[in-house]
C-alpha cells in the first residue's frame, strides 16, 4: 500500500485521540521521533487490548514483530493527535495494521506493523480464533477482510 493511501483520513474508521505532552518535545521544539512510535502504539493498544488485557482472552497476548514508520511532517506541542488504525490483512497468527498520525487535520506520519498472537506461557505464536478476527475487523471497520482466505487482500 502506498504512503499516499495511508495519508488519506478516509482510509481509517478506528480513531484514538492522544493528548501531546510538553515532555514529548525535543530540543528543536517539535515532537520527538520516538514519540511517534508511542503514538502508533496507543492506536494499536486501543484496538487490541481492553481493561482485561488482550482481547484474545486469558493467557494470550498480541506482540509487535515489525514496525515501519514514514515521517512526513513535524508535530508541535500543544495539541491532540488523532491515530487512525485499519487492518490491512490477517495471517494465521498475525494481523497487519496500517496507521496514520494526524494533527490539525494533517498527516504527519504513517506506519505498517505486524502483530502476532502468542500463548503467554510458551511465548509461541498461536492461531487467531475466528471470533477474535471478527472483533478486530469489526472494531476497525474492515469486515470485508473476513470474506477472503485468512483475511488476506489479493
Amino acid at each position: 500500500m502506498k504512503h499516499e493511501d495511508l495519508a488519506d483520513r478516509k482510509r481509517y474508521s478506528y480513531w484514538t485521540p492522544v493528548t501531546l505532552r510538553y515532555g514529548d518535545t525535543d530540543s528543536l521544539g517539535h515532537i520527538n521521533n520516538a514519540v511517534f512510535t508511542t503514538l502508533f502504539e496507543s492506536g494499536r493498544a486501543a484496538l487490541l487490548f481492553d481493561r482485561e488485557g488482550a482481547i484474545a482472552g486469558a493467557g494470550k497476548t498480541f506482540v509487535i514483530v515489525n514496525l515501519n514508520v514514514n515521517f512526513t511532517g513535524e508535530m508541535h506541542y500543544p495539541g491532540t493527535v488523532e491515530v487512525g488504525t485499519a487492518v490491512d490483512s490477517f495471517g494465521n497468527s498475525s494481523v497487519k495494521l496500517v496507521q496514520g498520525l494526524f494533527k490539525d487535520g494533517i498527516c504527519c506520519a504513517t506506519s505498517h506493523s505486524t502483530i502476532v498472537l502468542i500463548d503467554e506461557s510458551t511465548r509461541r505464536p498461536i492461531s487467531i480464533p475466528q471470533d477474535i478476527r471478527k472483533l478486530i475487523a469489526s472494531a476497525a471497520g474492515d469486515e470485508d477482510l473476513l470474506s477472503t482466505k485468512c483475511g488476506s487482500k489479493e
